[in-house]
């Protein structure tokens, strides 16, 4: 199969500054590749390609040329070098989604599952970014009148103490079997003072993200071990693209959890590898969102319907499309604490 591409580069506004422990985001800008067959040119798929700076394995000058030349490779052979790719998850990602689209006829259900079909919703957490007490106490509050039953904190930018007595007065009104509470600390905790840290937490925590920094496979194995919250590695997985370097990072640390976004740890391929790696190990995972636009949530949530469905209730971390102001248009809508894709819609937001 013949294809002919495109590449095109867009920046998206954020409705109110993103903060990590790595800076503030104001903007998100992102390349979209688009495929088309050349034989029916009207049968096109569009994939997105976004890298986080600083925290991206494949952020690098020369980018946009190597996505320019990958998808040069692709259009002549009509398939992904999925090898070849390893180090490049998000280019990876982008070409896997416009492929997967141009499968299906150009839709923007990638995959036949009941999610696609507009049959059933995919369960979300919310998600409350780091600011003020005050701020994450209002935002945390707004969550939860929105109906959502699984929340997740980032934390680390305000004092731990204060943080303390956030998830404490949120313990005091509602109960584990009420509302799931999951913590990011993005390896805001020193090795030496982590395990202090998780012990003052309430044990009612369904999971901490990343407590210590990247690369300290020793002292990460030793706190799940040792911490009464479980664990879920995030940032651990970037540039771990190798399934054998993949195999001796799950078999030394041995977390409870891992948490996968497709941009960040090896596409849909690579994301698919570490989920089966991590079930033969009985470690649990979920999908979440690299702040993407709609295009890379979508087939973030088709993926996740493809990979853990039908009934995906373990909530997944794809409430981010409504981040910005200038979104590009797709048929999701979050309903109460579901995601959902409504098949009857165009992209454009009308009736076929």
């Amino acid at each position: 199969m013949s294809l002919c591409y495109a590449v095109s580069q867009r920046t998206l506004h954020f409705k109110n500054p993103a903060t990590t422990s790595r800076g503030v985001y104001q903007t998100r800008t992102s390349y979209y590749v688009t495929l088309w067959r050349a034989d029916r040119p009207s049968v096109k798929g569009v994939g997105e390609c976004a890298t986080l700076p600083d925290l991206s394995c494949d952020v690098c000058p020369d980018y946009e040329q190597i996505l320019t030349e990958v998808c040069n490779e692709v259009a002549h052979k009509g398939r992904i070098n999925y090898e070849h790719l390893r180090p490049y998850p998000s280019i990876l990602f982008g070409l896997e989604t416009a492929l997967a689209q141009i499968k299906v006829n150009g839709s923007a259900a990638l995959f036949d599952t009941p999610f696609a079909r507009g049959e059933e919703g995919i369960t979300i957490n919310g998600l409350v970014w780091m600011g003020t007490f005050e701020e994450m106490a209002r935002r945390m509050q707004e969550k939860l009148e929105q109906g959502f039953r699984c929340v997740k904190l980032k934390i680390g930018a305000i004092n731990f103490e204060k943080e303390l007595e956030l998830v404490r007065a949120i313990r005091t009104h509602f109960t584990s079997e009420q509302v799931q509470l999951r913590l990011d600390a993005n390896g805001g905790f020193a090795p030496d003072e982590a395990l202090a840290k998780l012990e003052q937490l309430d044990n009612d925590i369904h999971s901490i993200e990343q407590p210590i920094k990247q690369h300290q496979w020793q002292q990460m194995a030793r706190l799940c071990r040792e911490s009464p919250i479980p664990i879920a590695l995030d940032e651990e997985l970037i540039g771990v693209n190798q399934r054998r370097e993949k195999e001796e990072l799950l078999n030394t640390i041995r977390p409870q959890y891992i948490i996968l976004k497709p941009s960040l740890h090896g596409g849909m391929y690579g994301t698919e590898e570490w989920i089966a790696l991590a079930r033969q190990r009985n470690i649990g995972s979920w999908l979440t969102s690299a702040l993407e636009s709609n295009v890379g949530l979508n087939a973030i949530a088709h993926l996740a319907a493809k990979v853990y469905g039908p009934h995906v209730t373990f909530p997944q971390g794809l409430g981010t499309g409504l981040l910005f102001t200038d979104n590009v248009p797709m048929p999701l809508e979050v309903r109460g604490d579901q995601l959902w894709f409504m098949p009857a819609k165009t992209l454009n937001g009308g009736k076929k």
